[in-house]
């Protein structure tokens, strides 16, 4: 077997040169990885030269450093935030502890099973994504799907890292489990359920990078919470490129609302499926969808693994110390909505028991956000309508919702009313047909698909009609 250059190859901070045992085991497990590259990653542009940002540290100047790159030959590489070495554990039973640099053995079990799920969320986006090159809207937008898939990439490779160095023989199987399941794979699925939908269209892909990479962050910010500081420097350093994910989400269905806006202006009508547009109908549709599969990843909102967690310092809130409590919740109450006799009721339990509504609470937050630029963009153009999140109990599979139909202003109904209205709130097959009518690619640079705005500036101070992707 071919030794890996570690220094050139996989750009690092943690000494892979000089750890042996880790040494073999990533040798053994990156022909795997490239296998698996090559057969579930994006399809039919393994020769095109893609303008990529690669990190090759840690500090201002190290981790974007751009330039025009082979996706297998990318440089997928492993880093950590830098050690505090007066930090200490800031939440939970522990709070006030020194964290952990190796893994305590009562809590082995479930550590491994937070890095494994984050960790199969990251080559399952990949999957979902391979086909949409061959539909990109423009360079610009295609060199952003693909940035999007390789940092994923290297997301996987940091868990992977931790399960090999830190987890053993039972590490190593996992990580070789991460590139054994697959998305919507009817036999061996991805964990989380939202990592099995179809992301058949750029308008999903926008969706899909707004809402469940914005998930993605909130996960990623309770485990850098941890108290095993390998664990929470790692997910310190994933969190500056996932801003980028979100961005891209964000901009780009900003873009879709432009346009459908500039469409409606030009044609006075709040049609304009006819002129290759998008309508707002549909976009809240899609909203509905998305927002509502994503908030499933947070689990039940009353959760006692959650609080488990907590309670031991394995895994946090968003922003822990930016919370006015004591940080430790024996003595805090919280609030949240369930179905008691027939009617949505807001009930009061202990807050550990309902961290996980707490870090879902501060996701809806900040989702609600980008809806309020988007309406701008509405009211600017004296358009008289706006979106809106649906409620929390629309459309659920996990939690205080998954057994009742909800609809989107939050009214109970029964499975008859839900049959018969469904159709109102969520994307039908023939908008969904339309959507997919107008995924045609544009591969000259500088130009834009028709249903879409152009960006307002390029990447890294290109301009927008830079050669971002070099066919």
């Amino acid at each position: 077997m071919t030794s890996i250059d570690y220094t050139e190859r996989i750009p690092n901070n943690v000494e892979l040169s000089s750890d042996r045992r880790l040494k073999r085991a990533l040798e053994n497990w990156q022909p795997r990885f490239s296998d698996w590259w090559a057969e579930m990653g994006p399809i039919g542009f393994a020769e095109s030269e893609v303008y990529l940002r690669t990190a090759i540290g840690v500090d201002q100047s190290g981790w974007a450093h751009f330039g025009h790159v082979r996706m297998p030959d990318y440089r997928w590489g492993i880093f950590l935030s830098d050690q505090d070495p007066q930090r200490t554990i800031g939440f939970g039973d522990l709070k006030g502890s020194p964290v952990w640099q190796e893994v305590p053995g009562e809590f082995r079990g479930d550590l491994r099973r937070l890095i494994v799920i984050q960790g199969d969320t990251e080559p399952a986006s990949v999957e979902q994504q391979r086909r949409l090159g061959h539909s990109a809207p423009s360079l610009y937008d295609l060199r952003n799907l693909f940035q999007v898939n390789v940092e994923e990439g290297r997301h996987l490779w940091a868990m992977v890292y931790l399960l090999h160095r830190y987890f053993g023989r039972d590490g190593r199987d996992e990580a070789d489990a991460l590139l054994e399941r697959h998305s919507g794979d009817p036999d061996q699925p991805r964990i989380l359920g939202a990592f099995n939908e179809e992301t058949p269209d750029w308008l999903s892909f926008f969706m899909f990078t707004y809402f469940t990479d914005r998930d993605g962050k909130y996960q990623l910010g309770a485990l850098r919470e941890s108290a095993f500081d390998p664990l929470s420097r790692t997910c310190d350093f994933m969190l500056k490129e996932e801003a980028h994910h979100m961005f891209v989400g964000a901009s780009g269905i900003g873009r879709v609302v432009q346009r459908t806006v500039e469409l409606m202006v030009q044609h006075d009508t709040e049609n304009v499926v006819p002129y290759g547009g998008i309508n707002l109908d549909t976009l809240q549709r899609y909203v509905n969808f998305h927002y509502s599969v994503s908030l499933d990843l947070f689990g039940s909102e009353r959760s006692t693994n959650a609080a488990n967690y907590y309670a031991s310092g394995l895994k946090g809130r968003y922003g822990e110390t930016g919370y006015d409590d004591d940080h430790v919740l024996t003595d805090h109450d919280d609030t949240y909505l369930c179905v008691v006799d027939e009617t949505i009721t807001p009930t009061t339990l202990p807050a550990r028991a309902l961290v996980n509504h707490e870090l879902r609470s501060e996701y809806t937050n900040d989702c609600d956000k980008g809806l309020r630029r988007w309406n701008r963009t509405l009211i600017d153009h004296g358009v008289d309508r706006t979106f809106a999140l649906p409620h929390v109990g629309f459309h659920r599979r996990v939690g205080a919702f998954a057994d009742h139909y909800v609809s989107p202003d939050g009214q109970l109904m029964n499975e008859d009313e839900w049959a018969a209205r469904s159709a109102e709130w969520l994307p039908s097959d023939q908008e969904r047909a339309h959507v997919g009518s107008l995924m045609q690619p544009v591969t000259s640079p500088g130009q834009v698909a028709g249903w879409i705005a152009p960006p307002s500036q390029g990447i890294n101070t290109k301009p927008v009609s830079y050669d971002y992707v070099r066919l």
